[in-house]
């Protein structure tokens, strides 16, 4: 299957939110009304190095997306990094390459924007996932928490 990675318009939101929710941990997360998902896209356009990057097929269809935010700092001798996150394919295409393809266009685009690094975070509950990344190259180096803060 030839998949094909750019960046997303808003027209391409919907697909990004149904992908989203596509998902063991997402189907009880995300939500049906779409206008939270518009503002959010908006506020990434305008930081200018976040992005959010869809897969399409051959016959146009949005198959896989995920969001990469360059981030410049001082640790690792001022290494530029790429953080990803949201990272889904399909259901029905799940282990039929479109993440090595995925992860690709991750590096390349990491690249360009002059990154040294690669990094993301996964949920615990994706074991799969976990060594689909190890498969990459990704190395589990360090601990990461999270705090929801209310409202």
């Amino acid at each position: 299957m030839r998949v094909t990675f750019r960046a997303a318009g808003i027209a391409d939101v919907p697909a990004v939110v149904a992908l989203l929710a596509d998902d063991m941990l997402g189907a009880a997360r995300e939500r049906r009304e779409l206008e939270p998902y518009l503002a959010a896209f908006e506020a990434m356009r305008d930081e200018g190095t976040n992005h959010l990057i869809v897969g399409e097929d051959e016959v146009g269809r949005i198959v896989a997306t995920y969001q990469v935010t360059f981030i410049s700092g001082l640790s690792l001798a001022a290494a530029r990094r790429a953080q990803v996150e949201s990272v889904r394919v399909a259901s029905d295409l799940r282990g039929a390459g479109v993440g090595r393809t995925m992860f690709a266009d991750v590096e390349a685009r990491a690249r360009a924007a002059g990154c040294r690094l690669v990094q993301l975070t996964m949920n615990a509950a994706r074991t799969e996932s976990r060594r689909f990344y190890q498969s990459l190259g990704f190395e589990a180096s360090h601990v990461g928490f999270k705090k929801l803060l209310g409202g």
